[in-house]
């Protein structure tokens, strides 16, 4: 039996952050876990900006309304969950993934929350569990699932190094040239490709 993990932002919708950043200009946002391999440290970065500009979650919604998953993505979930199971496995929250997900076909998400003040105010976040995308892929393996993991930056090597096979989809080249023994696909016909070959 075979199980799919894969990474969102980045393998099936935009970055939302970097959607945000471009919305409001604030260059400083477009930072995500391909700059910065800690998560902790880029989400605590990010909450101070949306401090400092006064933004709430309704501003972050807003921008989210308008986004549509990348090209293919749609096609892709359907092929997989039409061929075997599919999880993903994301760094987002639930407040961000809702609209992007029911585009998707809503696949089965694990993810974190934000933690939302009386006044809309991201006030902090809550980890599902630290470290949640190689532990949900150890546990489908202890679960007897032959599992395949793709992701597309630093936050998802865990779990592609503890996958029965883990590639990347479309990484930054820094992350290619440390990783080289790891597949790279380039876009949803070749991830498609790799996965089909292993199932």
């Amino acid at each position: 039996m075979n199980i799919v993990c894969l990474d969102l932002e980045g393998v099936l919708i935009p970055e939302i952050w970097i959607a945000f950043a471009e919305k409001t200009g604030i260059e400083a946002l477009k930072r995500t876990t391909r700059d910065e391999p800690c998560y902790d440290t880029l989400m605590r970065y990010r909450l101070d900006i949306l401090d400092k500009e006064g933004f709430k979650l309704a501003d972050i919604e807003e921008v989210i309304g308008t986004l549509d998953p990348l090209p293919g993505a749609k096609e892709f979930v359907q092929w997989v969950t039409a061929q075997t199971r599919l999880v993903i496995l994301s760094d987002t929250f639930s407040q961000f993934a809702g609209p992007l997900m029911a585009k998707l076909g809503n696949p089965t998400l694990f993810c974190h929350d934000l933690v939302i003040d009386d006044n809309g105010r991201i006030a902090d976040y809550k980890l599902r569990l630290p470290d949640h995308k190689r532990k949900a892929v150890e546990a489908f393996r202890a679960l007897n699932f032959d599992t395949i993991a793709a992701g597309d930056s630093y936050n998802d090597l865990s779990m592609i190094d503890c996958a029965d096979d883990g590639l990347l989809f479309c990484p930054p080249e820094r992350l290619t040239t440390e990783r080289p023994e790891l597949p790279v696909a380039r876009n949803h016909t070749e991830l498609r490709a790799i996965i089909a070959a292993k199932l």
